[in-house]
């Protein structure tokens, strides 16, 4: 597609745009004194105006009905994580037996580990990326001393080759071949979260399972970022938060993906608590676990009501909209901000030059750009904060920023790009 560094054309993509009217269902921030660039919707998403909505009605319910909210509720509370499965597997192609929203992200990782990171014999080992998100790391190595297994030896990693930023899939796949009947799981990040690398889950899912590992996935910037097809690509298991691009509140509630072949195994070890118990038998309280059939049976509490709330709110936006379409947008979206970014670095490069270290390639990336600000420390991010560009510094001179299809626009690409050359100069 031709773009146009213009206000103009900004304008006039957003005139165009299916999505348009889906910005003035969320509130942007209003703290600052001019207004916001919002590009961090890959740290925590914009709140949905029906947000107060949805979780006004379980306040009065709980003022109306006191415990009896459970059961006479509008949308009773001992079933209330019902009302959010069909969508959320919606927004990650699933089915939805495979798909229950519960307790919070690195949570649902352990529990579905317990399970799924089974080393016996020589097969112990697990592969993930390098420099992971810092919960996934300190998750994995809790997990091999937990079975008493060496760091050094039984913890994988995957780098980028020297001089690179990227990690090239090949090594992956290679690395799985490598270790072979040594391999137990893969765990790796769906879309790394620094450079915003989307990996090919499907092929890493297949090469896994030819060598026997079970393979899982942390979706924290995948899900309603990316167009996602787990049952299809056959994925043991995923889990994602809901407070990035799924915008369900700060620390919301997760989602868990657990594939149907795996659906009523009550031989596979697990962590249990009360709600994963067959709903049918729960309230008898006997002896002896039996699991939910599907992922409803890694629950262990009762639902966390006013948090689910919240992410109802959002799932029936994203509902509304449909991947599909988010999809088209993002690429397009994501497209037009590279494309500002570069005429900007062209043109100033006496000052700055800036190079964009998440995939060209738009199969292989969603909706973030991570950019590497060459001669330039964080003065010039702090600059961008002052003129209202919201958006996320890593160490050492990494700008990390995303055009959220649902909320962000054409234009607000565009007074980035303004405000990015003010800065620089």
């Amino acid at each position: 597609m031709s773009y146009s560094n213009t206000l103009d054309f900004a304008k006039g993509m957003d005139a165009k745009d299916p999505l348009k009217s889906f910005r003035s269902k969320f509130y942007f921030p209003t703290f600052h004194e001019k207004e916001v660039v919002y590009f961090t919707g890959n740290s925590l998403g914009l709140q949905p105006k029906t947000v107060e909505e949805r979780i006004k009605e379980e306040l009065d319910a709980w003022a109306k009905y006191g415990v009896e909210g459970h059961f006479l509720a509008k949308r009773p509370w001992f079933a209330y994580h019902e009302n959010l499965t069909e969508m959320a597997a919606n927004v990650v192609g699933a089915k939805p037996e495979e798909v229950v929203v519960t307790h919070s992200l690195t949570t649902n990782l352990h529990l579905l580990m317990v399970s799924f990171y089974r080393p016996e014999g020589k097969r112990t080992k697990i592969l993930c990326e390098a420099k992971a998100f810092p919960s996934d790391q300190y998750a994995l190595e809790s997990q091999v001393k937990f079975h008493g297994l060496d760091l050094e030896k039984d913890l994988i990693e995957i780098e980028p080759r020297a001089g690179e930023h990227l990690i090239n899939e090949e090594d992956i796949i290679g690395k799985i071949e490598e270790l072979g009947d040594e391999l137990a799981m893969v765990m790796i990040g769906g879309v790394n979260y620094y450079t915003g690398q989307l990996f090919d889950m499907e092929r890493i899912t297949a090469a896994g399972h030819a060598v026997g590992a079970q393979v899982g996935f942390d979706l924290a910037h995948a899900a309603g970022n990316i167009n996602l097809k787990l049952h299809d690509w056959g994925v043991d298991f995923a889990a994602w938060c809901g407070y990035k691009y799924l915008n369900s509140s700060p620390g919301g509630v997760s989602g868990m993906f657990v594939h149907e072949r795996h659906a009523y195994k009550p031989e596979l070890p697990r962590f249990a608590g009360w709600w994963g118990y067959d709903k049918e038998t729960r309230f008898q309280m006997e002896p002896g676990f039996n699991p939910m059939r599907g992922a409803e049976g890694w629950q262990l509490s009762n639902a966390p009501v006013l948090g689910m709330a919240a992410h109802l709110a959002s799932l029936e936006i994203f509902e509304e909209a449909g991947m599909d379409r988010i999809g088209q947008k993002r690429d397009v979206l994501t497209g037009y901000l590279e494309f500002i970014i570069k005429d900007i670095s062209e043109r100033n490069a006496e000052r700055c030059t800036f190079e964009i270290i998440t995939p060209a390639d738009k199969s292989k990336r969603g909706a973030q750009l991570s950019i590497l600000a060459h001669g330039q420390g964080k003065d010039l991010f702090d600059v961008l904060t002052e003129q209202g560009v919201i958006a996320d510094w890593r160490e050492p001179n990494v700008i990390r920023i995303a055009p959220a299809p649902l909320y962000n626009s054409f234009e607000d690409c565009f007074r980035f790009g303004q405000c990015l050359e003010s800065a620089i100069q």
